[in-house]
């Protein structure tokens, strides 16, 4: 199958600058936009939308580094973008609620730790999101949603999203286009833990391969990080998307 795909980021941007104008023209006059500002690509293109759709003034940024996390330049982008933003770290509050568990007898794994940090900051948003009549954006793209790398109820949440429908390739056209830095924009991705490494050499494929299966069809070629022994990648993408689906379909329930 031939990779046949095009994208016409301008068209899409102007969709859906007017979609997110339409969303807020039913959420109540004056409601804001707030969401978390990484200093990554999703978060900078999601907040440069949102203030073209909505206004500057309508939109929050907020900054949650845990600890002696940096900023990632999160202060320069809302800068930049003109629009507010709050810095909350939520070392402490990982930390303590890390000591309460440990106080009740649990030992949590490694991967529990790690998805405590971002439901924290998902919590942190709606807090000051209520109190400032605003919805939470959901940041995450297709691509990250189709393999499942977002935490459920951590950055997995919000009251609506942009990207759910736009792969990584896709956003950050859009973001070229609406002439966000470039450096910005196209700063190499990673999950933002401590320690962490860029997505691309964690998950063994990159989003342009995983973009291009999404959209036409097409199989990256190879094996995982190149090693025979981790399988071949569309063989992973495929185990990772049935394993995650849970994140993005309705809860199950019981119907009488």
């Amino acid at each position: 199958m031939e990779n046949r795909y095009t994208f016409d980021a301008a068209a899409v941007a102007e969709k859906l600058i007017q979609w997110t104008k339409d969303y807020f023209s039913k959420a109540g006059e004056g409601t804001k936009a707030i969401l978390g500002m990484s200093g990554g690509k999703d978060s900078t293109v999601a907040a440069a939308v949102l203030a073209k759709a909505l206004g500057k003034d309508r939109v929050i940024g907020v900054s949650m580094p845990q600890g002696s996390q940096s900023l990632n330049e999160a202060d320069k982008i809302c800068e930049y973008l003109g629009i507010k933003m709050y810095t909350v770290n939520i070392g402490k509050a990982c930390d303590g609620l890390l000591e309460g568990i440990a106080a009740a007898g649990e030992e949590l794994s490694k991967a529990s730790v790690q998805n405590i940090p971002p439901r924290v900051r998902m919590t942190t948003l709606y807090a000051i999101g209520q109190t400032n009549n605003a919805r939470v954006v959901n940041t995450c793209n297709l691509s990250e949603d189709y393999i499942g790398y977002a935490t459920k109820f951590g950055d997995g949440a919000g009251d609506f999203s942009l990207f759910a429908n736009l792969t990584v390739t896709e956003v950050l056209a859009i973001g070229d286009y609406l002439g966000v830095p470039y450096q910005w924009v196209h700063k190499t991705p990673d999950d933002g833990l401590p320690h962490s490494c860029p997505d691309e050499e964690k998950i063994g494929f990159t989003y342009a391969e995983l973009d291009i299966y999404i959209r036409t069809g097409v199989k990256p070629e190879g094996y995982v990080h190149n090693n025979p022994d981790e399988g071949l990648k569309v063989d992973k993408i495929n185990r990772m998307h049935l394993a995650n689906l849970h994140k993005l379909q309705p809860m199950p329930s019981f119907n009488v």
